[in-house]
């Protein structure tokens, strides 16, 4: 490759025309920078799918003073108080400030509640834009507060197109049916997509790891079965024992990602479920028989 920078930072759009996909949401936010003032933002939808990149966008093209916080790394309400509340009081010599909240559904939700009384007293003067994948888990007084937009990902055909394109500029030798794998196993994740692509070249060469393939292969595998009318918790049972897997933290993230595919309009129970046995594996010693029992929960409420 020309060098050795993330892809996934090095190929992230530097404008609104090179984001892909969202084409209505792309032509609000255009309109947006176009009068460079914003509503109150709440992006949500799967992992990977640029709902940080489009946030990033808008502060990049207005004229504005901008705080980034990653809230699955800062969720507490002092984050908001001092932080958050801190920024929005600063004068500014620019016509806006704008706070993007990464993650917000990490946020507890005595900081959730802070952070709406902070967009209420500083209204006038700072935007606010959060990015989540649950946003169920954002309060209902901080979404009334805001625009919610969902980001739905692109094709799995454009999404092929999209990366053809980075390797050809990265002069990386790819066999299209790779990159048709890597995107099948990962969908809808263009971010993990480029960090397998990045990780798997050797030589300008893209030589997919077997032990990568594996490991998704038995997510898709399970998500398949899920996704039939009368799914077969055996079925499910023999995949995740065949798959030699002890730690199923990725599975759960993979089946929240693509619940929309198995759980149409039951996506929040779907979340609900997922999170609770996510917690739960914290404190099994057979992590095996958790999974196996959200599975069950699942089967039984499909």
């Amino acid at each position: 490759m020309k060098d050795h920078g993330l892809l996934v930072e090095k190929y992230r759009p530097t404008n609104i025309d090179n984001y892909v996909g969202n084409a209505n949401i792309k032509k609000s936010i255009s309109n947006y920078i176009n009068q460079n003032d914003i509503q109150n933002l709440i992006f949500y939808g799967p992992a990977g799918t640029g709902k940080t990149t489009l946030a990033k966008l808008i502060v990049k093209n207005i004229e504005c003073d901008h705080l980034y916080i990653n809230a699955s790394d800062e969720r507490g309400i002092e984050t908001i108080r001092d932080k958050v509340s801190g920024f929005a009081s600063t004068m500014s010599f620019k016509p806006l400030k704008v706070v993007i909240l990464d993650e917000a559904d990490f946020l507890t939700i005595q900081a959730q509640a802070s952070l709406r009384n902070v967009i209420e007293t500083f209204s006038r003067t700072t935007r606010f834009i959060l990015t989540c994948n649950f946003v169920e888990r954002i309060i209902d007084p901080l979404q009334s507060r805001c625009q919610t937009l969902k980001i739905v990902p692109p094709s799995k055909l454009d999404i092929v197109n999209h990366l053809k394109k980075i390797t050809d500029k990265e002069k990386i030798k790819v066999n299209v049916n790779d990159l048709a794998i890597t995107v099948n196993n990962n969908y809808p994740d263009v971010r993990k997509m480029l960090n397998i692509i990045q990780l798997s070249t050797q030589d300008n060469v893209l030589k997919l790891d077997n032990t990568v393939l594996v490991s998704n292969n038995y997510m898709k595998k399970v998500l398949d079965e899920l996704t039939n009318t009368k799914p077969n918790f055996n079925t499910i049972r023999q995949i995740i024992a065949n798959s030699n897997v002890k730690d199923f933290e990725e599975l759960y993230r993979y089946l929240y990602d693509n619940s929309h595919i198995f759980a149409l309009n039951k996506e929040g129970m779907v979340a609900y479920h997922i999170n609770e046995y996510s917690y739960q594996s914290n404190f099994r010693i057979d992590k095996e028989i958790n999974c196996m029992a959200l599975i069950h929960q699942l089967i039984t409420n499909k």
